[in-house]
């Protein structure tokens, strides 16, 4: 029956779910959805709740509480919200109150277990103790099925998660440079407990937060990550930092220079509570000195236990007397030691007197400080909210933070507080712009309203909310006109020598549009584009304020945020707020009008992801997969793929590389998600994760019985076959990566090699009965890093090349007359060459240089005895559509003596997992259309504009 389905399914396309995480972001109603009366009505897809009801007064029954009257209203209305059980199923998630007016968002629970974005939301006004109607807004998953019994407990979740988040640091950065002391990435886990993820009839997890260091930038990582509960395998994973730049790209855009180097040590969150408890010493004015010169009165307090002043302010917060606005001391502060946790030590920045000096002001202190007084006040006399959570929270700000001592060129929110960095020879610390600081201060308020989810579309949403109100906050303190060309630039005011525009990080009027310059990415590159596509909603945003007028167009945007918006919403739902939160307001036809052309002019429209086009064959739409990468051979690709909403666990589809003929189910449906399959056009294997480990599994292509090759607990992504011979990697418990290879005829007869605190084996390829892997061992005191092949036949054993000191070894390919392989060199600023040798370790040349015009990032490569592909990035400290991932293919000259390289794809987007099908045919998985797409090319397409 399912067969029947997939089939059926399978061969229509232009499906839209987004990269990496299938069905993130709910769609509104199809374009041309009849509206329902009362009032304006929206449908939601995969739900028969409304997304948005609005422009109705509907009598709410009395209650004693707003929540209360919400759930009964809905309970009351099961005709038009469906929605079994209010009372049981949607708990109250607060309820902000402005004049007459209550706005109650309710938690959707399945059989008390909490869902993922499941919110929704009740807009009522109260008079004379009766309470009216007058919309709605949200998603409830009315199609959730799914059971909520785990299989998986808590720390094989943890182990799980922290395994999943590992494997991608590491496989995005290899050429990070070789531990020396092969110390594993610290990274440690935290279990919340079951969520439901609402694909489609729901797909049951343990949702668990990984913390630790980036080994490539040194930058957090604070990953939230959800397991399934009953197979033990991730099926999302996204970035709990909301950075002002991309992590990566802003943060390494100058020289570094060397800086304090002493590493906070990590304690229990809580600190600066701790710290500010006891008897409040009465608030002072003081001063500061910004480092634009301006001298700014502060709001300090003494410290009597230091017999200091400090940057305490006491004088905003009236609502919780203890609570204040404190500017922390992290100079010397690794910002790995600051993302989520709450260093010992750390002190609030002191002065003998009121008056703070030259240290408070070149560290950024003084701007920190002035700045969240600054957007407190905004948010406070704009809208009437009392800090970050809209209940008077204390607002501490860290300033001066490093990356491992260097300079950190970036700031970021973590859930809890602010964390600047100490910028560089050309960037101010990042808090001397007003602008970060309203932007990293806003996504605490997103956090406390609408919690967009930061991934995909949602997470660009945040992005672009945050750079509104940041230069909006900015804008009014500089008196700014809107016509300014540079009123619409982030950032601009950081640089010591160079004009604003240079220096802006981006730019609100950068014209960018879904057509043509959505960018689909999935969530291993900016959380899923949430800075690459931020401009595009971010901008429609700003023209509104141009037309609207500044008051009228922030009155506007604020009601979205906090009336409308739940935290799954994308484009489209967030463009349907803001025009219902203007017509809330009164603004007009006219202005209404002017609203809906802004964000038509910038693409954002029902329906606008099936309006990008691609250059390339779809094989198969809708891979509702996250991790798991493709194989291709003998004129077959194999690739892992869920149902149509992404609820059930993956299976493994192969199809012809030219599209012909039906596709073939090989994997059994067992409750495992079978990932990462290879076929040589004979037999397709696999990897099959449950709760008890992984599996390889290996089916002739013609059909017949599932075979069990070889179980373990952990394993790699490599694996390939090649007649007889099967290899791949996997990781012994802690993560120490080995290679393994077996026969088909005797799987049990399994050869290993590494996977040892000494000895560590990487990247395997197959093909013609040899291998070839990457191979580092500590030999007298001294580690070498080698590439080997292996005649399976013989055993025998040969070095092809020995890495230089300090070279990192990365994936490999291998052909019937040649290895490949990827290497870094310490100290090449991200660049990585391709390198090809003879199978006998002879004519070793870089096909794609390391350093020169035109080397590039590599990071993976597939080969054909025609042409060997790479996945490669263009180097360059900005994230733009050129500096994703593309395909990038050699092939022999038209004189036959060298090798000529060009595109395979202009796609625009992200290009990954490819695989060599044959010829100069590739398949891979295309990002463009902001959906995960297997497609393909059989031939490169040469240049790219």
């Amino acid at each position: 029956m399912r067969e029947t389905t997939r089939r059926r399914r399978n061969a229509l396309s232009g499906a839209a779910a987004l990269l990496g995480a299938a069905a993130l972001v709910v769609s509104a109603a199809p374009a041309g959805a009849a509206p329902a009366a009362p009032g304006s009505h929206a449908a939601g897809e995969d739900t028969k709740t409304p997304v948005l009801v609005d422009g109705i007064r509907e009598r709410a029954p009395a209650a004693r509480t707003a929540a209360g009257a919400a759930r009964g209203y809905l309970a009351a209305r099961k005709d038009r919200y469906r929605i079994a059980d209010p009372g049981r199923d949607l708990r109250p998630a607060g309820t902000l109150t402005s004049g007459g007016r209550e706005t109650v968002r309710l938690q959707q629970t399945h059989h008390g277990v909490p869902v993922l974005g499941g919110q929704y939301i009740v807009r009522m006004e109260r008079k004379d103790g009766r309470r009216t109607v007058t919309g709605t807004s949200g998603h409830y998953f009315t199609g959730l099925r799914t059971a909520v019994t785990a299989e998986v407990d808590d720390a094989l979740a943890v182990e799980r998660a922290v395994g999943a988040v590992r494997q991608d640091l590491d496989a995005r950065a290899f050429g990070a440079g070789p531990d020396e002391e092969d110390k594993d990435t610290p990274l440690t886990g935290t279990s919340h407990g079951l969520v439901v993820v609402p694909n489609g009839t729901g797909v049951l997890t343990r949702h668990v937060t990984v913390r630790g260091t980036d080994p490539a930038h040194g930058e957090p990582v604070l990953r939230e990550v959800y397991i399934d509960a009953r197979a033990g395998y991730p099926v999302l994973q996204y970035s709990g930092v909301r950075t002002f730049g991309a992590p990566g790209t802003t943060a390494t855009r100058s020289p570094a220079a060397p800086g304090p180097s002493a590493p906070g040590t990590a304690a229990a969150q809580g600190r600066a509570a701790r710290a500010l408890a006891g008897e409040p010493a009465p608030g002072v004015t003081g001063s500061g000195v910004r480092l634009d010169g301006t001298t700014v009165p502060l709001g300090v307090t003494h410290d009597d236990s230091r017999d200091v002043y400090v940057l305490r302010d006491r004088t905003r917060i009236q609502s919780a007397p203890d609570n204040v606005l404190a500017t922390w001391d992290a100079r010397g502060r690794w910002v790995s030691d600051l993302s989520g946790t709450w260093p010992d030590g750390l002190q609030e920045f002191g002065s003998p007197g009121p008056q703070f000096g030259t240290e408070a002001t070149e560290s950024g202190a003084v701007d920190a400080h002035w700045a969240a007084g600054q957007v407190y006040d905004y948010y406070r006399t704009k809208f009437g909210r009392d800090s970050l959570d809209g209940h008077g929270m204390t607002v501490n700000s860290l300033v001066g933070a490093t990356n491992y001592g260097l300079p950190y060129v970036n700031a970021f929110w973590d859930g809890q507080k602010m964390v600047y960095g100490s910028g560089d020879a050309e960037y101010r610390p990042l808090s001397a712009a007003l602008d970060v600081v309203g932007h990293e201060m806003t996504h605490g308020v997103i956090e406390h309203s609408a919690g967009l989810v930061y991934a995909g579309q949602s997470g660009a949403m945040n992005e672009a909310l945050a750079d509104y109100f940041g230069n909006a906050i900015e804008s009014d303190a500089r008196h700014l006109s809107m016509d300014d060309p540079d009123a619409g630039l982030l950032g601009e005011t950081l640089c010591r020598t160079k004009d604003a525009r240079d220096c802006a990080i981006r730019d609100l009027n950068d014209g960018r549009t879904t057509a043509g310059s959505f960018l689909g990415v999935g969530f291993g590159t900016d959380s899923g584009g949430v800075h690459l596509n931020s401009t595009i909603f971010a901008g429609a945003l700003w023209d509104i304020r141009e037309e609207l007028g500044p008051d009228l167009a922030d009155a506007v945007v604020y009601k979205a945020l906090t009336e409308y918006l739940t935290p799954l919403d994308g484009f489209t739902q967030g463009r349907d707020a803001v025009v219902a939160a203007a017509k809330q307001l009164g603004a007009g036809a006219k202005k209404v009008a002017a609203v809906r052309k802004a964000f038509t002019a910038h693409g954002i429209v029902p329906q606008w992801e099936q309006a990008l086009g691609i250059d390339s064959d779809v094989l198969l739409s809708r891979v509702n997969t996250y991790d798991t990468h493709l194989g291709a051979g003998g004129g077959w690709w194999v690739a892992s793929n869920s149902d149509e909403s992404g609820s059930e666990p993956y299976s493994v589809w192969a199809g012809r590389t030219d599209g012909k003929g039906q596709l073939r189910l090989m994997s059994p449906n067992d409750g495992r998600y079978h990932v990462n399959p290879a076929t040589d056009g004979k037999t397709v294997v696999w990897q099959a994760h449950g709760p008890s480990g992984v599996d390889i599994l290996a089916r002739p292509l013609a059909g017949g019985p599932v075979r069990t090759l070889w179980h373990g607990r952990s394993v790699g992504t490599a694996l390939g076959v090649d007649g007889d011979v099967v290899a791949f990697a996997y990781n012994n418990y802690g993560g120490r990566a080995g290679v393994a290879y077996l026969s088909l005829k005797d799987p049990s007869n399994v050869v290993t090699i590494g996977g040892g605190t000494y000895h560590r084996s990487t990247f395997p390829s197959v093909s013609n009965g040899k291998i070839v892997y990457q191979d580092r061992r500590r030999v007298s005191a001294v580690y070498e890093s080698t590439t080997r092949l292996i005649d399976v036949a013989t055993g025998e054993e040969k070095v092809v090349q020995e890495a230089a000191p300090g070279t990192s070894l990365g994936p490999t390919a291998i052909t019937g007359d040649h290895v490949y392989w990827l290497l870094d060199t310490v100290g090449q600023n991200g660049t990585t060459a391709l390198r090809r040798a003879a199978l006998d370790g002879s004519g070793i040349i870089d096909l794609s240089p390391e350093t020169g015009p035109g080397a590039l990032a590599v990071s993976d490569v597939t080969a054909s005895a025609d042409a060997v592909t790479m996945v490669a990035r263009t180097p360059s400290p900005e994230l733009t559509n050129a500096t994703l991932a593309k395909l990038w293919q050699f092939t022999p000259d038209r004189k036959g003596d060298g090798m000529q390289r060009s595109r395979v794809s202009c796609n625009r987007g992200e290009q990954l997992s490819a695989a060599a099908a044959g010829g100069t045919r590739v398949v891979w998985l295309d990002g463009t259309t902001g959906v995960s797409d297997v497609v393909t090319r059989a031939r490169p397409t040469g240049k790219c504009a």
